[in-house]
């Protein structure tokens, strides 16, 4: 078995290129092993490397098909844990497809035995591979002007209890909600269709309600209409019937995986309908520090995808928010170009060559 080190996946004199796509690891080597020989073995193991070197090889282009791993840097206030910067080849990856993107990127690596513990912390994804993807089909700009309201925070709330309601009560609430002042109410990450209240009577009502305040107030009115189910054709009815009872939003969990979600944001674009985010299942993976998947990942993997809003967390409320944490979400949502921010958790430069805004919602 020779070291991946050696294979060819660490160069330190390796020159990135616009088009590589880049990713920093914070890994944490088993007791024994080297830091350059653990960032190879996660450039080898995200990209062309098995645990030993085959024949086949040579049937392709290894120099060019290897990821290159080119920097590791210890992490400041630590003794066992450094920053890997690993550059990808650009055709190692389908274009538009983030559930490719991420099959390799985070398929096996962190099961890898050579690390006790390994975090994506961020991503530059080149100008190149962004194009190839959607991105937002509205933006703050144009939901801004689909609701006429400027100058101010767009105001919303979840609708509370969020399980146990029935419909004409849960369309109350929303009435009451929107007249009060509110732009926006929301359907909660687990309320979809059961036994005591069906999707489609919560959608009539909440409409109604939505209706009866847009009247009473004069302005526009919304209801976030949660249309996640068991199958994409479950969910694409129930889109269907929100868009036909005049809905001018819908939102999707994040546990539904990337495949729906990009399928869900190219109907929504199709239809006009704004597509909202609700990052339920995050936390799973994206609150140890030195395991899982940084949530700025996970908003500049849902910025690409295409979804309007993503429910972004807040420095306030019950849920955890470092000041500095947040802001480096919302940037790598509401920027055209990112810079180097280590303060914020971003370290790389980034354009997001034109793909819309996607809003963040607390």
């Amino acid at each position: 078995v020779i070291p991946y080190a050696k294979m060819g996946y660490w160069d330190a004199d390796y020159n990135v290129k616009d088009t590589d796509i880049l990713a920093l690891f914070r890994i944490t080597p088993q007791p024994g092993v080297d830091p350059v020989e653990a960032a190879a073995a996660v450039a080898g193991e995200s990209s062309t490397a098995t645990w030993t070197v085959v024949w086949t090889d040579l049937l392709t282009a290894c120099d060019i098909y290897r990821a290159k791993a080119y920097r590791v840097d210890p992490v400041p206030g630590t003794s066992d844990q450094f920053f890997a910067y690993i550059a990808y080849e650009c055709d190692l990856f389908e274009e538009g497809s983030l559930a490719n993107l991420t099959a390799s990127i985070i398929g096996n690596v962190f099961g890898f035995k050579a690390v006790k513990a390994l975090r994506l912390e961020d991503m530059r994804i080149p100008y190149a591979y962004l194009k190839t993807f959607q991105g937002p089909a509205t933006g703050v700009v144009v939901e801004r002007e689909r609701l006429d309201k400027f100058g101010r925070p767009l105001l919303g709330a979840t609708v509370k209890p969020k399980l146990g309601l029935s419909g004409k009560n849960y369309g109350r609430v929303v009435y009451e909600g929107l007249t009060g002042g509110l732009d926006f109410l929301k359907d909660d990450e687990n309320i979809n269709s059961q036994p005591f209240m069906r999707w489609k009577e919560r959608f009539l009502y909440c409409m109604e309600g939505v209706n009866r305040a847009a009247a009473a107030t004069g302005e526009v009115k919304g209801s976030y209409l949660n249309i996640t189910a068991a199958t994409m054709e479950q969910m694409y009815e129930r889109a269907e019937y929100a868009h036909a009872i005049g809905s001018v939003i819908v939102m999707i969990d994040l546990v539904i995986g990337y495949t729906a979600i990009q399928s869900m944001a190219i109907w929504a674009r199709k239809t006009e309908m704004i597509l909202h985010l609700h990052r339920a299942g995050n936390s799973t993976y994206a609150r140890q520090k030195n395991h899982g998947i940084n949530f700025r990942v996970i908003c500049k993997w849902m910025r690409m995808c295409g979804v309007d809003h993503i429910h972004a967390g807040t420095v306030v409320g019950k849920l955890e928010g470092d000041p500095l944490m947040v802001k480096g979400f919302y940037n790598s949502l509401l920027l055209t170009h990112l810079k180097i921010n280590l303060a914020e958790g971003l370290f790389f430069d980034m354009d997001w060559a034109a793909l819309r805004k996607c809003v963040p919602v607390a």
